[in-house]
């Protein structure tokens, strides 16, 4: 072990390659012909949305790293910001190219259903007739063209809009304009078509009767193009005198950040160089992106999203998540106080979370309700039943994290609601991001104080509750309860850090915890050889938890790791990391859980957590690590990994050099996620068995 260097790039991946290399997965779905046609479309647009976000963040700060003159390497794969922006665009470029050969091919198979998306002049005499008509009266009003002179500058283009650059000329001089496509108006045109569904797209309307916008011109050439912008601006916290004044007047300077990716519809013209824009914005040639296809596919969350009612057998099949086994009928606040309850969303219903936040709300015998809230949905009952709770007179806390990145709009207006109600509402705390997931409910029970606690490992969010896989625990353990209210306490008062008993609360910490937890498994390998971890989370990126884990290997521990996005680790490297095995599972839900488990000869250490092994959330993040002591819980969550670690069909196993394959081996097919969702079906016949065959009977009527 003394005579490896732990430190060698060649044993890490890059963060930013690696994340890019999820998206490709995430690609890939899109071409796997065992989901829906309209599901592999909509697999399309998550990449799209998953790249935007990218760009503003994460190429935004690589960029401003250069333009400050830094250009230090990386601590893991020792790489410059110049040369990880390189080899970003190499990759992604490869990545993009692949995703509009998917859209064609998809847009392809989509016309044997009768729906077509056209350009205009593929339209016949009469549909083209009326989409000039719809362009006249509903579209041209609302165009407004900008001219580019020493009397008109270049505009403040929009952040993620679509526009239309246009070259025009006259008496042999040139002009540039520029055309901003509205987004108050329907991106799909319905055209008139006896047989299919015909669309056109807003901006290819636009550019074809663009004429009506420049009398007296000719019009050289036009094309649509798109800009993202740098959303990585900092919040200035220090010497704030309200978080919330000043995370208002961050939302405003963030639309006006430096442009980072100019991307050019280039199906009309492929030598199309954008030199104009380029020089405006100041893109260099490296992040401009020339697309054979429609700009922004996300758009293709509305398009299947209108087509799905209409063509049902082209999306995944209805599924309804089971009761909680932990409940079975039994009132929540009764079960509670008998036993731990286990939640494992969206296979089980998140309603019980929501019952028990709206029945702590209404309950005369609750004393006091808190609770912290990173991101919540547009329609948040939680949010109702909190109001409800404090103008009920009930003592409500809620720590709302106004720094959640891109619902921070959304949080300020929620905080405003929660205050206007008599909440206590807290920001958070100066420097750090709360991202943990809990819940305290002190109740009266016969005649005692009671604490009931909800802890999670995904936001207290109904709408991706349905599509994110997450876990929770209720729980009345007096110890966890007492660490509960001391963690409140901390984060609403003033007060020096509680020393917590149960929980693991970063920053700090957690990572320190998990070393500690590493370093005893090795220690357990080395006298009686069962050293064993299993670790499921969203991303790996943390180098000091990375070389434990190393050493774990190196020791003999078995690691296996369920990792979907990032991760830094490179398994399989001899004498390094030869036994740790990387699965990444991408499918119909997005794998959002935190699972942590270690052997120790027997015992067992279960853990869940709002934190991933990363750095971000171990140090820069207030999290929590919490056990799980009841021993069928602990098997249960021992089966659901058992399921993941088989998975041979949505599964795809990282190599000793970083790159991703699918699992490939005789055992039978299994798709973790269909194997859970059938539990779940399973389990909602035994409690209602008449309710499913009525409900299969009519499926069948229907597809007949």
């Amino acid at each position: 072990m003394s005579e490896i260097n732990l430190n060698n790039k060649e044993y890490y991946n890059n963060r930013e390659l690696s994340w890019l290399d999820f998206n490709y997965r995430v690609l890939q779905e899109a071409d796997d012909e065992s989901n829906p046609l309209l599901e592999r479309l909509k697999f399309i647009a998550i990449t799209s949305s998953n790249l935007d976000e990218f760009f503003m963040v994460r190429v935004a700060g690589l960029q401003d790293q250069v333009k400050a003159g830094f250009n230090e390497p990386e601590n893991k794969a020792q790489m410059t910001p110049t040369e990880q922006l390189e080899q970003i665009t190499i990759r992604n470029q490869r990545n993009c190219s692949y995703q509009y050969e998917l859209y064609d091919q998809l847009m392809e198979e989509l016309k044997s259903y009768q729906v077509e998306i056209k350009r205009p002049d593929e339209l016949s005499e009469a549909q083209l007739e009326e989409l000039k008509q719809y362009f006249l009266n509903e579209i041209l009003p609302t165009l407004t063209p900008l001219g580019i002179d020493a009397y008109r500058p270049f505009p403040k283009l929009q952040n993620k809009k679509i526009n239309i650059f246009v070259n025009l000329v006259q008496d042999g001089f040139e002009k540039e304009a520029i055309v901003q496509v509205p987004t108050v108006l329907n991106r799909f045109i319905s055209v008139n078509d006896e047989e299919k569904k015909i669309f056109v797209l807003l901006e290819d309307t636009i550019r074809h009767f663009i004429t009506y916008l420049f009398r007296g011109y000719d019009i050289d050439r036009t094309f649509a193009f798109r800009i993202t912008r740098n959303a990585d601006l900092s919040i200035h916290e220090e010497g704030a005198q309200d978080l919330l004044i000043e995370v208002e007047r961050f939302l405003k300077e963030r639309k006006s950040g430096a442009a980072v990716r100019l991307e050019i519809d280039i199906r009309d013209n492929p030598t199309i160089n954008g030199s104009f824009l380029m020089n405006e914005l100041e893109i260099h040639e490296g992040d401009v992106y020339r697309l054979n296809g429609p700009l922004d596919l996300t758009m293709l969350f509305g398009f299947t999203g209108m087509l799905s009612k209409e063509l049902p057998q082209l999306t995944f099949e209805p599924f309804t998540p089971s009761e909680p086994e932990s409940l079975k009928g039994h009132n929540i606040f009764e079960k509670a106080l008998k036993e731990d309850l286990f939640f494992h969303h969206p296979y089980e219903s998140f309603k019980p979370i929501v019952q028990f936040i709206q029945e702590a709300a209404k309950d005369k015998e609750t004393m006091a309700i808190k609770q912290t809230l990173y991101r919540v949905s547009d329609e948040s009952p939680i949010i109702q039943a909190l109001k409800e709770a404090a103008e009920a007179g009930k003592q409500v806390t809620v720590l709302v994290e106004l720094k959640a990145r891109f619902d921070e709009e959304n949080n300020v207006q929620w905080a405003k609601t929660l205050e206007d109600a008599g909440c206590h509402v807290i920001y958070g705390m100066n420097n750090l991001k709360t991202h943990s997931k809990i819940t305290l409910v002190v109740k009266r029970v016969n005649n005692k104080l009671v604490r009931f606690i909800h802890l999670g490992t995904g936001n207290y969010n109904d709408s991706t509750a349905k599509l994110y896989t997450d876990m929770g625990l209720i729980t009345t353990h007096p110890g966890i309860g007492e660490d509960a209210m001391n963690f409140f306490n901390y984060l609403s008062g003033y007060s020096t850090r509680p020393d917590y008993n149960h929980l693991y609360v970063a920053p700090f910490e957690i990572r320190d915890a998990f070393g500690e937890l590493i370093d005893q498994e090795i220690e357990y390998q080395k006298q009686h050889g069962n050293g064993r971890i299993i670790a499921k989370m969203n991303s790996l990126t943390d180098k000091k938890i990375i070389m434990k884990l190393y050493e774990a290997s190196q020791a003999g521990v078995k690691v296996d790791l369920v990792v979907r996005g990032i991760c830094c680790l490179r398994p399989g490297i001899e004498g390094v990391s030869e036994n740790i095995r990387v699965l990444s599972i991408v499918g119909r839900f997005l794998e959002h859980s935190r699972i942590y488990y270690f052997h120790q000869n027997g015992e067992g250490n279960m853990y869940l957590s709002s934190a991933d092994m990363m750095t971000r959330n171990m140090i820069k993040r207030v999290e929590i690590l919490f056990p799980i002591y009841d021993e069928s819980i602990k098997s249960r969550l021992l089966d659901i990994m058992d399921i993941e670690l088989n998975d041979n069909k949505k599964a795809r196993i990282q190599q000793s050099n970083g790159e991703y394959v699918y699992v490939d081996n005789d055992q039978e097919p299994l798709s973790s996620q269909q194997a859970l969702m059938d539990r779940a079906r399973q389990a909602n016949i035994k409690m209602n068995p008449y309710k499913d065959s009525l409900l299969t009977k009519i499926k069948d009527r229907f597809r007949k």
